[in-house]
């Protein structure tokens, strides 16, 4: 084909070193590399003038049908770049820039300029990009405003990957790309092409939560994004939020990776929410990022009824510990294209990475569960106030105005002491007074007095407000008695609670029991939980629970891990501890 022959190399400067000619020679000789590509890759060039660029430019200008320019590893100043610019204004068929560390030593004012070129250049040939990379370029926000025009021009139009890993944009660059992204997206749209970005790379840039909130608007506004890679932003819950209530609108995203950012177990939950709806993810990649157990736990309901085709999971470094471990390795079991699960960094504990590797090699699955060498050990005190992180967060959810998950099932409602948005509803504003009376302290008397009144109670439980439902079924519970008109009472409104949480999706049943785990001491929460003293009558409402038709196999096994690795929690209830763990342990085993 003409436009993959090898051009004559242009006649070498005079005055240059004879060195330096033999080595620009020898170099010129190798950048022609197939697929009309030239490239420039590691070269090393310090090229600071147009005399410098003299022999690169003359290539440029003699390449019949270029499509890919790579200039990565090079320096490229001012001058050097409006040379090779004024030669690229004739190339109308390059289709991929591949300049990423390319301003290696220059000053930070230089590279907006350079890039100004470059962009003005690509837009008078009328190029039509589809790939443009300037990763480990440290132009930070003034940077972005040096491409800021040419991302909104036509010759963006048709961009399918974009790479600006490691760019120091900060905050102000994710506002000035995401503007620059969405007014491209309008443009294109309006001529029937609309951008389709398809692969979107912004590790290592600093952007924050309001950085990776301007972008979550773009992403949502493309909807054609198939990987997303944004680890090391100083990310947090309400920029988790903002970016997964975006990724919901991306269904064909193959790979997310958000590694080491904040999660915490409220960012874990409006991922988890996110994937419920994504069916082509292969690779997650959430490792240090303090998914925790809660959050470990969401995502394992997730796993359970959603991801088909998941291939790698990695939830490294997220203080992890062993029950919730477990209880994700059942529902990664049954994933038929699952080739990889690194939990390591977490807090297993010695016996912990026994048991998580027994588990996995059980089902031939061993070869699946990455090293574990790191593993931070098991938590010290289980009893400590992670409350800090939750605080910050629910100020800067403040600040932000808050999620805007478009009231998802479950996406925005939790709140760490309990209370929901909804918790002030009309409805619940028109509850008895005797219900709310029984509810503020309750007594065998007052519940008994309800009468018909106890449908009114169970209507205060709500799938989506699992922290008040699991307040309900504790104070309910707690009040369990042998006689007989009380016990009637008490399992028919436990029952009537239990089957209406356990009964929707796995991520809001998961969430239920995860909460009602914490408030009995059995799992360590986030935040300022109120925790319930543990009492029989919990887990012999349980026990009676988990041996009706409308207690799933799966909530029975997760229970039975958490119960099994808490001996110590449950010892001022060894009789009815044991008799809901038999009745576990016999659920558990009828997963046909």
């Amino acid at each position: 084909m003409s436009d993959l022959a090898v051009s004559p190399v242009c006649s070498l400067t005079v005055n240059m070193a004879s060195d330096d000619i033999s080595q620009l020679a020898d170099a010129l000789s190798k950048t022609h590399v197939g697929d009309g590509e030239l490239s420039y890759k590691g070269m090393g060039l310090k090229l600071d003038n147009a005399e410098s660029v003299e022999e690169l430019v003359c290539e440029i200008k003699q390449y019949q049908g270029l499509r890919a320019l790579c200039l990565e590893g090079n320096t490229v100043g001012v001058e050097a770049a409006q040379a090779i610019a004024k030669a690229l204004e004739s190339k109308d068929q390059l289709q991929r820039c591949y300049w990423s560390d390319m301003f290696t030593g220059r000053l930070r004012s230089e590279i907006p300029i350079a890039l100004r070129f470059l962009g003005s250049a690509l837009m008078s040939a009328g190029a039509r990009l589809t790939e443009l990379d300037l990763s480990d370029n440290a132009f930070g926000p003034d940077g972005v405003k040096g491409i800021e025009q040419l991302l909104k021009s036509p010759s963006c139009h048709t961009l399918r990957e974009l790479r600006l890993n490691n760019c120091g944009m900060g905050i102000g660059g994710g506002k000035i790309l995401s503007e620059a992204l969405m007014e491209c997206h309008r443009q294109s749209s309006a001529l029937g092409t609309p951008l389709r970005l398809r692969i979107f790379v912004a590790g290592r840039n600093r952007l924050e939560n309001e950085g990776a909130s301007a972008l979550a608007k773009a992403f949502q506004l493309m909807g054609s994004l198939e990987e997303v890679h944004m680890p090391q932003n100083g990310i947090n819950y309400p920029g988790v939020t903002a970016l997964a209530s975006a990724m919901r609108h991306n269904p064909a995203l193959r790979v997310l990776n958000f590694n080491d950012n904040t999660f915490t177990k409220k960012g874990t939950l409006a991922m988890a929410q996110a994937l419920r709806h994504l069916r082509n993810v292969q690779v997650i990649n959430f490792g240090d990022c303090l998914v925790r157990s809660e959050g470990a736990i969401a995502l394992a309901a997730v796993l359970r009824e959603g991801l088909p085709i998941l291939k790698e999971l990695n939830l490294s470094f997220g203080e992890i510990t062993e029950a919730a471990a477990l209880v994700l390795a059942q529902a990664v079991m049954d994933k038929s294209h699952m080739e990889k699960v690194d939990m390591n960094g977490n807090c297993l504990g010695e016996e912990g990475c026994e048991a998580l590797r027994e588990a996995m090699e059980t089902r031939d699955k061993g070869d699946m569960l990455a090293s574990l060498s790191d593993d931070e050990g098991e938590p010290e005190d289980e009893d400590e106030d992670d409350g800090d992180d939750d605080e910050d967060d629910e100020e800067e959810e403040d600040a932000t105005g808050g999620s805007n998950d478009e009231n998802d099932e479950y996406g925005e409602i939790v709140k760490e002491n309990g209370r929901t948005k909804q918790e002030d509803s009309p409805v619940k504003a028109q509850s008895p007074a005797e219900v709310v009376s029984f509810l503020n302290c309750p007594s065998a008397e007052k519940l008994l007095q309800l009468g018909d009144m106890r449908a009114d109670l169970q209507q205060q439980v709500d799938a989506s407000e699992p922290h008040e439902a699991a307040d309900v079924f504790l104070k309910v519970a707690s009040l369990y008695s042998e006689d007989p008109e009380l016990k009637t009472a008490v399992l028919e409104i436990t029952d009537s609670v239990l089957k209406k949480l356990l009964s929707g999706s796995a991520l809001h049943s998961y969430s239920f029991l995860s909460i009602l785990l914490v408030r009995m001491g059995l799992l360590k929460g986030e935040g300022k939980v109120k925790k319930a003293p543990l009492a029989s009558g919990h887990l012999l409402c349980l026990e009676h629970a988990v041996q009706q038709d409308y207690f799933p196999q799966h909530h029975a096994s997760l229970l039975h891990i958490f119960l099994s690795k808490n001996d110590e929690a449950l010892k001022s209830c060894t009789g009815a501890s044991e008799s809901l763990s038999s009745a576990l342990e016999k659920k558990s085993r009828e997963h046909h």
